[in-house]
């Protein structure tokens, strides 16, 4: 292995433990701003200050992961990785995780824009409320958890 195939394989392992480490910020944030917003939907409540900026900081950690994978992706198509998985392993890692990401964030970045342009607080936390909670569900869906086959080896964080 050159020293430059080292070097990348090193940073790779970095970038991917940030990434793991950052979901599970994401996914309470998800969730704190969901299940909040949902009470507050369902009992009429103003809209607070924290959960406000609990959808905010929800919103920049999906971004954060977003840049993350991509960077994640781009590696491991320039190093070949996909080539050397077995064809479900590869279509999952290839197609399936990104693009269910990618649905994650746009729900939750909607969620974020649609509570902007709403009228009331209680319109404000019923977008919110949906959106980042059907963000949630993709989440816990779709992560590659070490108790699954597709991220069986890959530890729990």
């Amino acid at each position: 292995m050159s020293e430059a195939t080292a070097a990348a394989a090193g940073n790779s392992h970095l970038i991917l433990f940030f990434h793991s480490v950052l979901r599970w910020g994401l996914i309470m944030l998800v969730a704190i701003a969901g299940f909040s917003a949902l009470a507050g939907w369902l009992g009429g409540g103003a809209l607070l200050n924290w959960q406000r900026n609990a959808a905010i900081w929800a919103v920049v950690l999906c971004y954060t992961q977003l840049g993350l994978g991509l960077l994640l992706y781009g590696m491991d198509i320039k190093a070949g990785v996909f080539d050397l998985m077995p064809e479900d392993g590869s279509r999952y890692w290839r197609l399936g995780h990104p693009l269910a990401m990618l649905l994650v964030v746009a729900l939750v970045t909607s969620g974020r824009l649609a509570s902007k342009n709403a009228r009331t607080e209680r319109g404000k936390q019923q977008r919110v409320a949906v959106l980042y909670l059907a963000a949630l569900a993709l989440l816990l869906l779709l992560t590659p958890w070490w108790f699954t086959a597709m991220g069986d080896g890959r530890g729990w964080i």
